[in-house]
């Protein structure tokens, strides 16, 4: 009845401002204002065209940001990678494809754990990898090392995908009853994968990490209270860091300039360089002892080469080459137990490039570590290096 009463009214204003009284007759002159009309039921919004920053898009600025960060970013390594063979294998898609994550963990309605066939390619990490509304139906993450480890929604995402491939037990393993410089054709090089953030953090109850016997390894670096969970530090769509954060407590907003105590661990006795530098020069150093380790000791000259897979190559005639056979490059095949373990625990540090913050301590301890066991084989001076654990 409303919008008959309206448009009822609207005509007879119409009538009135026409000259036409209410009742049928010629209205009079008059100078009174005309009436003001109700406002219409209802009112056509405008038509465009609209410029972009007119039109409202729920969460635009979180898409924005996630638009520009390396998890949407379909033409990179980690999600491009399949791109020639047109489909990605199930177990790689678990953390590869935004559909692959939900299958794993039956968030789509799938049985859970690896599919039984491929995903197309072009996935990324999406809103429903991480927003997925049943993200709190996984309470635990079983890690390479055999643990399970207790997650919340928010971290479910970040340890499924950022764990790893390897563990020190993978290692252990493979070495079991080797003598420990001799080498074997069995051992192949174990890559314990990439941006392994999630388990370098839980240190040594994680066991990403070789360890060695009789040594004592830091566990879960637990930061601040208010720093505990990946989202504390990392903003969940751009993936930066939030450096106002750090400002907190450290007087330097850049990671790479916060020290975590009074120590000289690199032998430099430099304390005013950021925990990072001790890391990456131990890590060096342990590039250089597994190096020579693997020419005088196993036999063979190695060459590292980061950016092809496997990585470590042999250079039988120490020219400084990497060997070829039919056209291709030769992989390293002369390891050794305790080569296999060198390389392994170095990998681990160079595979979490934020492992200054994730975990320094643990950092520290393998790489001191592992240069201790090679030296004891090749003949260096370990006191005289004067590294810290």
């Amino acid at each position: 009845m409303r919008p008959i009463r309206a448009l009822l009214g609207i005509a007879a204003l119409t009538a009135i401002a026409a000259g036409w009284s209410p009742s049928g007759t010629l209205a009079q002159s008059a100078e009174e204002p005309a009436p003001v009309a109700e406002t219409p039921a209802f009112v056509f919004p405008d038509t465009g065209p609209f410029a972009p920053e007119q039109i409202k898009i729920p969460n635009a600025e979180m898409i924005a940001e996630w638009s520009r960060s390396g998890h949407s970013d379909a033409s990179a390594e980690a999600f491009s990678h399949w791109d020639g063979e047109g489909e990605i294998p199930a177990i790689c898609a678990t953390c590869h494809s935004g559909a692959g994550f939900r299958s794993f963990h039956g968030l789509d309605g799938s049985e859970k754990g690896i599919a039984d066939h491929p995903f197309p390619t072009g996935g990324v990490v999406d809103c429903d990898t991480c927003h997925n509304p049943r993200l709190g139906e996984i309470t635990e993450i079983a890690l390479p090392s055999g643990i399970s480890h207790p997650v919340s929604s928010s971290e479910a995402a970040c340890m499924t995908c950022h764990q790893g491939r390897a563990a020190g037990a993978t290692v252990e393993k493979a070495v079991a009853d080797m003598a420990e410089d001799k080498p074997n054709p069995e051992l192949q090089f174990v890559n314990p994968h990439y941006k392994i953030a999630a388990v370098t953090a839980l240190g040594g109850y994680g066991g990403v990490g070789y360890h060695y016997p009789g040594k004592t390894y830091s566990g879960r670096f637990l930061h601040a209270k208010p720093v505990a969970t990946c989202v504390s530090c990392h903003d969940p769509h751009s993936l930066e860091v939030a450096e106002a954060t750090c400002l907190t407590c450290h007087q330097s907003g850049d990671p790479e300039d916060i020290r975590i105590a009074r120590t000289s661990y690199d032998g430099s006795g430099d304390i005013t360089k950021g925990i990072k530098a001790d890391i990456q020069a131990n890590a060096d150093l342990l590039e250089a002892e597994l190096l020579r380790y693997a020419a005088e000791v196993a036999g063979t000259p190695m060459i590292h080469d980061g950016a092809r897979y496997p990585y470590f190559f042999a250079d039988a005639n120490g020219d400084g080459v990497i060997d070829q056979k039919d056209g291709q490059p030769v992989a390293y095949n002369s390891w050794t137990p305790r080569l296999l373990k060198a390389v392994y625990n170095w990998k681990v540090v160079q595979s979490d490039p934020g492992i200054h913050v994730h975990n320094p301590y643990y950092a520290l301890e393998l790489t001191y570590d592992s240069i201790e066991d090679l030296a004891s084989a090749t003949g260096t001076d370990f006191a005289q290096l004067g590294l810290s654990r």
